[in-house]
C-alpha cells in the first residue's frame, strides 16, 4: 500500500510517501480501506516525538473509509461497512481520566495516512450518513476533544458566556459551533481579521484581536468559561477574563507549557482549573449523536492528495488554516 511514513530522521525530513506493507487484521480487528484522513496539530508533535532510530511509523489519527477485511471473532462489523475511526485506543467508558495504556493512532501505533489501517473493531463506528467522506475523515479527534472540553469538563449550558482564544483551528471552530448549538454566548479571539469575520459568520457573538487588550474588548464582561489551548503566551490573559468562580479548561500548549501563576489571586477568585485530552469511546458516540442532532459539520480549509503531504504539513505548521486540513486517499 501507499503510505506516509516517518523513518530515519527525526522531524519533517524523515517523512516519505512510499510503499509500505499492508497488514492483516488479527483477532478482534478490522482493516479499513481509507478514503480520507484528517490532520491534527498532534502530527507535528509526533514528527519530533518519534525518533529516527525507532521503527518506521505511519502517521495520522483521523480517518474514514470502508471495511475490507475482518479478523477472527469480529461480530460487530463486516466487509463493506462505511466507518469513521475512533483514534483513541483503550479508553472505552467516560471516566475522569484515560486508563493506563491509553494511546492514539499515529504514535506509537501505525495511523491513517495510508491506503489501509488495521484497528480494533470497536474503533470502527458507523459513518454518520449526513457527513461527506471529507467531513467524516477529519472529524473524530478534534470534535471529540471539543465535546469533552465543553460538556464533560466545563459543563457548558445555555446562557453561559464562553471565551475561545485563537479561533481558526479545527478544535476551536468545532467548539464554536457546539457552544452556539446549546445556546451559549460565545466570544473568540484571533490575530487574523479574516478568521474573526469567519467566526462571526459561524455565529460568534463577538470576535476581537488577540493582540489587543482583552478586558477592554470585552467591555468589562467576565466569562463563565474560558478554553485555553494556546499555552503560556495567553494563559494568564485567559485566566483574567474569568468571573469569580469561573472555569478555565486547558487542553493544549502550543505556545509554551510553563506558566507563572498568582496563587493568591487564583484562590481568592475561587477559580476552577481543569485539564482535558481527547475523550472516551462513550463520549465519541455521544458526540456523533450530538452533531447529527444539531447538524454540525467540521469546517474544512483544504483537502490534499496524500502525495502532496509537504504542502499540507507546511500549511498546518504555519497555522494558516480555518478549520481542518485533510487528505484524499481514495
Amino acid at each position: 500500500m501507499k503510505a506516509l511514513v516517518h523513518a530515519g530522521i527525526t522531524g519533517m525530513e524523515g517523512l516519505s510517501f512510499m510503499d509500505f506493507e499492508k497488514a492483516e487484521p488479527g483477532k478482534g480487528e478490522v482493516r479499513v480501506r481509507l478514503k480520507t484522513a484528517g490532520m491534527n496539530h498532534r502530527d507535528l508533535i509526533v514528527l519530533e516525538r518519534h525518533k529516527g532510530s525507532e521503527p518506521p511509523l505511519v502517521l495520522g489519527s483521523d480517518g474514514a473509509g470502508i471495511i475490507d477485511a475482518v479478523g477472527e471473532g469480529v461480530e460487530d462489523a463486516k466487509v463493506g461497512d462505511e466507518v469513521i475511526i475512533n483514534p483513541g485506543l483503550g479508553w472505552r467508558e467516560n471516566t475522569d481520566a484515560p486508563p493506563q495504556g491509553f494511546e492514539i493512532l499515529g504514535h506509537p501505533f501505525h495511523g491513517t495516512f495510508a491506503e489501509y489501517v488495521v484497528i480494533p473493531s470497536e474503533n470502527a463506528l458507523p459513518k454518520p450518513a449526513f457527513l461527506t467522506w471529507e467531513e467524516a475523515g477529519v472529524l473524530s479527534l478534534g470534535a471529540l476533544t471539543a465535546y469533552r472540553v465543553l460538556f464533560t469538563r466545563a459543563k457548558l449550558k445555555e446562557g453561559m458566556k464562553i471565551l475561545i482564544p485563537g479561533i481558526g483551528g479545527g478544535v476551536a471552530t468545532l467548539m464554536l459551533q457546539m457552544a452556539k448549538s446549546v445556546g451559549a454566548i460565545v466570544y473568540v479571539t484571533s490575530r487574523s481579521e479574516e478568521k474573526r469575520q469567519a467566526a462571526l459568520e459561524m455565529g460568534a457573538n463577538q470576535a476581537f484581536d488577540s493582540n489587543g487588550e482583552w478586558a477592554e474588548a470585552l467591555g468589562g464582561k467576565k466569562m463563565d468559561v474560558v478554553i485555553e489551548s494556546v499555552g503560556a503566551a495567553t494563559f494568564n490573559k485567559s485566566l483574567s477574563q474569568l468571573r469569580t468562580g469561573g472555569t478555565l479548561v486547558t487542553f493544549g500548549a502550543s505556545a509554551g507549557d510553563t506558566v507563572e501563576l498568582n496563587l493568591r489571586a487564583f484562590f481568592y477568585g475561587q477559580f476552577n482549573l481543569l485539564g482535558s485530552t481527547m475523550g472516551s469511546g462513550e463520549e465519541l458516540r455521544e458526540m456523533l449523536s450530538f452533531i447529527e442532532e444539531h447538524n454540525i459539520r467540521p469546517v474544512i480549509d483544504r483537502m490534499f492528495p496524500l502525495k502532496d503531504y509537504q504542502a499540507a504539513f507546511d500549511k498546518l505548521n504555519r497555522a494558516e488554516q480555518l478549520g481542518k486540513i485533510g487528505f484524499i486517499i481514495d
